[in-house]
């Protein structure tokens, strides 16, 4: 690999990793519109634990948006593993944290999961742009929220 290949690839690594921090950015403040475009018109997002599978930009992102409609969500992204496998072509492994708390229940009792686990995912590049093609998501620990909510939603202090 010649250096202006090496230097191409290692741009395309932090383009990818732009992605993905806009990827997670767009999810928690619920920028619909943003988050469809980190996906390829064919994306294809799974996870096995909440039965959801969803073929095209679209049906992702109205499937996402649906399940989180009204509800405070934290994810972060760490140590991403990615490998540059074409001009256009790219796969990534990440580990990840997310914070998802739904509605209080009656009594105000706290509604919610924190889960650990990682994204195995492939990208494209599509119109200039690196777009996640694949997403799968897998947790390999989820910790019910427990708790009251205060006023504000968060615990009581």
């Amino acid at each position: 690999m010649d250096e202006r290949e090496l230097l191409q690839r290692l741009i395309d690594i932090e383009d990818i990793k732009r992605l993905k921090a806009r990827y997670f950015r767009a999810l928690d403040h619920k920028d619909w519109d943003e988050f469809g475009r980190v996906f390829s018109l064919e994306a294809h997002l799974e996870v096995p634990e909440g039965n959801v599978s969803e073929d095209g930009r679209d049906a992702v992102v109205a499937a996402v948006s649906g399940v989180l409609e009204g509800v405070r969500t934290v994810h972060h992204g760490h140590m991403p593993e990615i490998e540059v496998t074409g001009v256009d072509t790219a796969r990534g492994i990440w580990a990840m944290f997310d914070y998802v708390e739904f509605p209080a229940a009656d009594g105000g009792r706290r509604v919610g999961l924190q889960g650990y686990g990682h994204y195995t995912e492939e990208y494209v590049r599509e119109d200039g742009e690196w777009r996640i093609k694949h997403l799968h998501l897998s947790r390999l620990r989820i910790d019910p929220l427990a708790g009251n909510a205060g006023p504000s939603g968060a615990p009581p202090s």
